[in-house]
């Protein structure tokens, strides 16, 4: 492994241990790679196509499908203003072209000190809050020019940092939960599924519940 750390494979494996297919953990892990760096470097993408044992292409397939993985650097701050109907009805594009001369980049830029990078979004689902934007997927609004720039003064001096951490850190509480697929023979009917929540283990590991009588 060239890219994840000794705590990051561990966390890993335990992630994988989470599903019956290995290959069902690719966007986890994705998240997880996604947290060190901010992106998914290509030795990262290595090195999940490695534990799961797919080809970098498909991982790169999947990551690239994905707007909430990014394939190529992005600031410690991403923005994205969303601008559909309830957002724009209540000057989400002013707010944009605001941002835009206030961070001084267009959409899809990030600024010269790698903090801040803006992107324009379609619906977030705040449309309670509109215009709203989300900044590494939390959420703030409504914002108006003022708002805005405050954010942006929080964001740069670090008092937001236990509501928004650096970009990539999707969730701070690890999982450690899973589905698990308990499978019963039935003459003439093949196999019935029955889905549960079960520990860290899968089948008969720990808290995994075991295979039904």
């Amino acid at each position: 492994m060239g890219h994840l750390g000794e705590e990051q494979l561990e966390r890993a494996r335990r992630l994988i241990a989470l599903y019956p297919e290995r290959r069902s953990a690719l966007i986890p892990l994705c998240h997880l790679a996604q947290a060190q760096h901010g992106w998914l470097t290509p030795e990262a993408i290595e090195d999940i196509a490695g534990l799961l044992g797919i080809t970098p292409a498909e991982v790169q397939g999947t990551a690239s499908f994905y707007d909430m993985l990014h394939t190529e650097p992005v600031g410690r701050h991403v923005v994205a203003v969303c601008t559909n109907i309830a957002c724009m009805l209540a000057g989400a594009y002013e707010l944009l072209e605001h941002a835009e001369a206030h961070l001084g980049v267009h959409v899809g830029q990030t600024t010269e000190d790698g903090e801040f990078t803006l992107e324009e979004s379609e619906c977030l689902a705040g449309c309670d809050i509109a215009p709203c934007a989300q900044v590494n997927h939390r959420f703030f609004g409504p914002l108006d020019e003022a708002g805005f720039d405050a954010l942006v003064a929080e964001l740069r001096a670090g008092t937001l940092s236990e509501v928004v951490p650096p970009h990539g850190v999707l969730c701070r509480v690890e999982r450690a939960v899973g589905l698990l697929a308990h499978r019963q023979e039935g003459p003439g009917d093949g196999a019935a599924e029955e889905g549960g929540a079960g520990g860290e283990g899968l089948g008969g590991g720990p808290g995994g519940g075991g295979a039904r009588p």
